[in-house]
């Protein structure tokens, strides 16, 4: 089994992303949590949990890692310090401690923030963080979904390099798409933008996918 660490665990999204992870044959999580007091939902349930702030150095995070899944957000307050800067050290450390994978949770519009009528400081942030990793020499994936919501896991989306509308897509399918893309043969060193579809995930990723 690999370990994947998850920075942005205690998030909505992240939850989400650490109890699939957990659930599969492949992959065993690692709760990256920011607070002290945000560790024990992950360990009373037998997940591995690690302290990692993205604001200082993360390195330590990094013991016996695999993989790395970022999702982790300051929801607009600090998007300079965590979302663009605290991606870009963590994109560093996982460099430095070679690691095999590298999933980042982008968003739509973060390809072109300066197209952007609203959010355009956030997209920057993600844009710069994008490719920072893409310039790396990490292999990555890049997951770019319109905007989030809480509805159940349809198991089904719309997947294109660039879609040409705009719409919503729930936390759970993102998550699934997330943890679907760790797969070695799947989705290298490519982006993409995912929205609600009719497609099955696994099915939607084939075309980017090594046969």
């Amino acid at each position: 089994m690999e370990n994947v660490l998850v920075a942005g665990a205690n998030g909505t999204t992240g939850k989400q992303i650490v109890k699939l992870l957990s659930e599969t044959q492949y992959f065993k999580p690692v709760a990256m949590v920011r607070k002290k007091e945000q560790m024990d939902q992950f360990e009373s349930k037998g997940i591995s949990t690690v302290l990692g702030d993205l604001e200082q150095d993360v390195s330590h995070a990094f013991k016996n890692v695999d993989k790395v899944i970022f999702a982790a957000g300051s929801g607009g307050e600090n998007v300079i310090g965590v979302d663009q800067e605290g991606a870009k050290r963590l994109i560093d450390a996982s460099k430095n401690a070679n690691i095999n994978k590298f999933v980042m949770l982008s968003s739509m519009g973060a390809d072109a923030p300066e197209k952007a009528d609203q959010l355009q400081d956030y997209l920057k942030a993600k844009h710069n963080a994008d490719e920072h990793l893409k310039s790396s020499g990490l292999n990555y994936t890049i997951v770019r979904p319109g905007t989030l919501n809480n509805n159940n896991a349809t198991n089904h989306i719309q997947l294109k390099e660039k879609l040409s509308q705009s719409g919503e897509i729930s936390r759970a399918d993102v998550a699934q798409t997330l943890v679907r893309v760790l797969n070695d043969d799947t989705a290298n060193k490519v982006s993409f933008e995912i929205l609600n579809g009719d497609t099955l995930i696994g099915k939607a990723l084939e075309g980017f996918s090594e046969k």
